[in-house]
């Protein structure tokens, strides 16, 4: 072989080896880009699904147990964030319906003040059996709102200022669980959880109109 065929030949192998130097490189750029690409589609989705899990239509508040299977039927995140909220209800109401029968200065004001005593009595008795069967965890005591509600009302001026609060404060907080009520009457899978919003539905809606009969309801305010 010629001198100038050995180097043509030496060129010719050299420039096999760029190109399939530059074929690797350019498949490692791309593997790279589309390797950082998911990563950048897969990071947001993950943060966003974990943060939005425990968000609920309605208020509702996700304790993260998922739905259970019962003997009364699935037990859902819902269900039992309803029942604790029927629960906490009465652990303001009934004081606030004591509070309207020694306070209260009108025959009105007294009976609504009876009807949240009779009524969250009740529904306190039926949600520590839906409780008890069903392993849910109940509160002890009010919220922060609701205890300030409680102290507003304990501490008002005169029987007029208190009445104004007490019908309002109450109207206000049946008309908002109402709804939940309603929800969960419709949607639950549970015989005893749906049993519990059937009485709760009657027992809210009578209270909503014992406090509306005292004509003291702002309904601008709600």
């Amino acid at each position: 072989m010629s001198l100038r065929s050995k180097e043509g030949a030496v060129r010719s192998a050299n420039l096999s080896r760029s190109i399939a130097s530059s074929r690797t490189i350019g498949s490692g750029l791309i593997i790279g880009a589309l390797a950082v690409t998911l990563a950048a589609i897969l990071i947001p989705v993950s943060l966003f699904s974990s943060s939005s899990a425990a968000v609920l239509p309605n208020g509702v508040s996700d304790d993260g147990g998922g739905t259970v299977t019962t003997q009364y039927g699935p037990l859902t995140p819902t269900d039992r964030d309803f029942v604790r909220k029927v629960k906490l209800a009465g652990l303001w109401e009934l004081p606030s319906g004591r509070m309207g029968k020694e306070r209260g200065t009108t025959e009105a004001v007294k009976t609504a003040g009876q009807h949240l005593i009779d009524g969250h009595t009740e529904l306190d008795r039926r949600t520590n059996e839906v409780a008890q069967a069903l392993g849910v965890s109940l509160p002890t005591q009010p919220n922060d709102q609701q205890q300030g509600w409680l102290n507003e009302m304990s501490q008002a001026p005169s029987s007029a200022e208190f009445e104004r609060l007490f019908a309002q404060f109450l109207r206000s907080a049946h008309g908002k669980v109402f709804n939940l009520v309603a929800q969960v009457r419709a949607q639950s899978k549970n015989s005893m959880v749906r049993s519990l919003a059937t009485r709760a539905n009657t027992i809210v809606l009578d209270h909503i109109t014992v406090l509306e009969d005292t004509g003291l309801v702002d309904y601008d305010a709600l």
